[in-house]
């Protein structure tokens, strides 16, 4: 007879900050709009968004677990530079927001682009949806962060720091961002 332990995974308690539901990604400087793609991160992806190069994660072991899932952001045409990247995993009933992160130079009040964290989320919710899980995605939140949660996506607070988009919500969303 096998025992086998699972370790747990550590949920992160999220602070990304949802700047601006925008159809796309918008220059924050001129207003441009410019269409994005979200693709599969790769282990070639980890080495341009490192510690090293101003972001918080370390995205190349969100890679190791194979219960994740971890895309990135770009623009449609450009697709060298990640504006941000998302891990996810599936849990039984919803998709799970493990890390989301904007890329350095689209945080704080000299960014470069708007949207980027609205989008990854959208697409969470997207994923939602194509899993048949009606659109639920669940996180967890910074306390200081769940109340902007509740007004920029529309997120449930259901205790403590979890924090659950629902149906509805994510329909929302997902009509910012995608063709739908």
């Amino acid at each position: 007879m096998h025992i086998y332990q699972v370790k747990e995974q550590k949920k992160a308690h999220l602070d990304f900050i949802v700047d601006k539901l925008t159809n796309s990604i918008q220059n924050a400087i001129s207003g441009d709009s410019f269409s994005t793609e979200v693709t599969l991160f790769t282990l070639d992806d980890s080495k341009q968004v490192s510690k090293e190069n101003g972001w918080n994660f370390n995205w190349e072991s969100a890679l190791d677990n194979d219960l994740n899932e971890v895309f990135k952001l770009s623009i449609v045409g450009n697709s060298a530079i990640i504006q941000g990247a998302l891990s996810i995993s599936k849990e039984t009933d919803h998709i799970f927001i493990n890390l989301l992160e904007n890329a350095p130079f689209n945080v704080g009040r000299n960014k470069l682009y708007e949207g980027v964290a609205g989008n990854l989320v959208a697409y969470a919710c997207k994923l939602s949806f194509e899993y048949g899980f009606d659109g639920f995605v669940g996180f967890t939140s910074k306390t200081n962060l769940i109340k902007h949660y509740e007004a920029t996506l529309g997120a449930n607070h259901l205790g403590a720091h979890r924090m659950i988009i629902t149906t509805n919500a994510s329909k929302k969303l997902m009509e910012k961002y995608f063709k739908i």
